[in-house]
């Protein structure tokens, strides 16, 4: 080892869904937005000024966090915003896991969850799910340093309910407990509802999924104003300018454009129901989803198989090669066309002599 190499932090990082080139490909890997930004973000940035451009951004991100504040009825104290809700939750973990006790999120859960907290030196216990992928209220009771879990759930789409929510919260009243919000859009119930009652509860959400901004990066965390404050503290000590000029702009114009949002949203819910019926009719199973993804598993067909089968048509979904999720394919909901053309493909696949069962006594 070079001398210096014994001053470098390790952490083992964070792998991100592959991101293929080509025009022909279908990707349905990344849990991305089918469906085109709101017209009103196209029109905004083709008017966007250049000269804007040469000068530093609001570092408070005013416009957005007063449109966000708007539309879910808040003050602008109680919106912090960052680069996409990867920035928001690392800055999260940053401000409010310090205590030497170990934080809890779920073991099968959003994989950048024990990336944080092992950049940032927190110690963490991850209760197990059940057999059927569902989050137990009751693992949360317990001394702890900070909670963490999505809702619904990544990669399976599970949605817990507000009520189980709201007890883990208040029974960890002493500890931030977050929800992290990414696909809250396409289904469950927000717990947004309970911050007003619940000083130690942090929402976050983004507007990769559901708004079609993936490569905007925009994300935001909600709730008590000491807990924003805290949040903004931390941020102004790191970086002053973290939200760039166009991402400010062009997130208010999709937040004003309700009815686009409510429209996209409906098309994807509505794909992913009729996705569930063929899928299952095809000998897939998988949990309820929620979200605007399908965590798949066939009771024939090897699941590194046809992910790679899937590849070599230019069909592009993600798999877990990790304990419990190494037989589930993670399958982003796309177009109709997209999703025709992978149904097309599933079925001449598993009715296959590949694999196909072998007749008894061969």
């Amino acid at each position: 080892m070079r001398g210096w190499e014994k001053y470098v932090r390790k952490v083992e990082p964070y792998v991100p869904g592959e991101q293929p080139k080509g025009n022909r490909l279908i990707k349905l890997n990344t849990n991305e937005n089918p469906y085109p930004p709101s017209p009103k973000v196209m029109a905004a940035l083709q008017t966007m000024e250049a000269d804007a451009l040469r000068k530093y951004p609001d570092p408070a991100s005013g416009g957005l966090k007063e449109a966000l504040a708007r539309y879910y009825g808040l003050e602008t104290n109680q919106v912090f915003v960052g680069v996409g809700s990867d920035d928001v939750l690392g800055m999260a973990f940053l401000t409010f896991f310090n205590a030497d006790k170990p934080i809890l999120f779920p073991d099968v859960t959003y994989s950048f969850y024990p990336v944080w907290a092992g950049l940032f030196r927190i110690p963490y216990v991850c209760p197990p799910l059940d057999a059927g992928f569902g989050l137990h209220k009751e693992d949360y009771f317990r001394e702890n340093g900070g909670i963490i879990f999505p809702n619904p759930n990544a990669p399976t789409g599970i949605a817990l309910a507000l009520e189980e929510i709201e007890e883990i919260v208040r029974r960890n009243k002493d500890v931030v407990v977050i929800v992290d919000e990414a696909y809250i859009d396409f289904g469950g119930q927000s717990a947004l509802a309970l911050a007003k009652r619940y000083e130690n509860l942090l929402v976050v959400q983004t507007f990769s999924k559901s708004r079609s901004m993936a490569g905007v990066r925009i994300g935001y965390a909600m709730g008590s104003p000491a807990l924003i404050e805290a949040l903004e503290n931390v941020r102004y000590s790191y970086n002053s300018y973290t939200m760039n000029l166009p991402s400010q702009i062009l997130g208010v114009e999709a937040v004003r454009d309700q009815a686009y949002f409510a429209e996209s949203v409906g098309k994807i819910v509505t794909t992913r129901e009729e996705t569930k019926g063929w899928l299952r009719e095809m000998g897939f199973s998988f949990p309820d989803s929620q979200a605007n993804f399908i965590f798949a598993s066939h009771e024939k067909v090897d699941a590194a198989k046809l992910f790679n089968a899937l590849k070599q048509e230019e069909i592009y979904v993600r798999y877990f090669k990790q304990p419990r999720l190494e037989n589930f394919l993670r399958i982003t909901i796309g177009t109709d066309e997209e999703m025709n053309q992978l149904r097309e493909f599933l079925e001449r696949y598993t009715l296959s002599d590949a694999v196909r069962p072998r007749p008894a006594g061969t």
